[in-house]
């Protein structure tokens, strides 16, 4: 049987989340920085999703093993250490584009920053706009809607 995602939409409010989870005042300001940003891009209001994320619109996944869930079609979390983005997009373009992104380290699905000023803002709108064609060409999303 397969696992269903742990991290689903909630109805917290994104601005008291912030308000009260993050301590950081430049964190704080760089969270509704993106907020703005990620709104504006995605053309999607923000949502909680689990107790710390911060998404734009949701799309449905399936992996191969069956485990299926939603998901945010882009988002953050404004974790202690860094800023998580969910943002990433396994296209060649992609690749290119995190290259010139700035002072970030990257996993497999996350981009790591410690503040918004040491990245290339035009760069990242690049990259959240290229993981929403992606994210619509490859999956049952909300953004087809758009």
């Amino acid at each position: 049987m397969a696992k269903s995602n742990k991290t689903n939409e909630t109805t917290v409010s994104v601005a008291d989340f912030i308000n009260h989870f993050v301590e950081n005042d430049q964190k704080k300001a760089d969270s509704f920085e993106l907020i703005k940003l990620m709104k504006e891009w995605s053309g999607f209001e923000p949502k909680m999703w689990g107790p710390t994320i911060i998404g734009f619109g949701s799309y449905h996944y399936k992996y191969a093993s069956g485990h299926e869930g939603n998901a945010p079609i882009i988002g953050f979390s404004p974790r202690k250490a860094a800023f998580s983005l969910y943002v990433y997009s396994p296209t060649p373009e992609s690749e290119v584009l995190i290259a010139e992104l700035g002072k970030i380290k990257i996993a497999k699905a996350c981009i790591y920053i410690k503040k918004l000023a040491d990245v290339n803002i035009s760069v990242l709108k690049q990259i959240c706009k290229q993981s929403i064609a992606y994210i619509s060409e490859h999956h049952e999303c909300a953004c087809k809607e758009k």
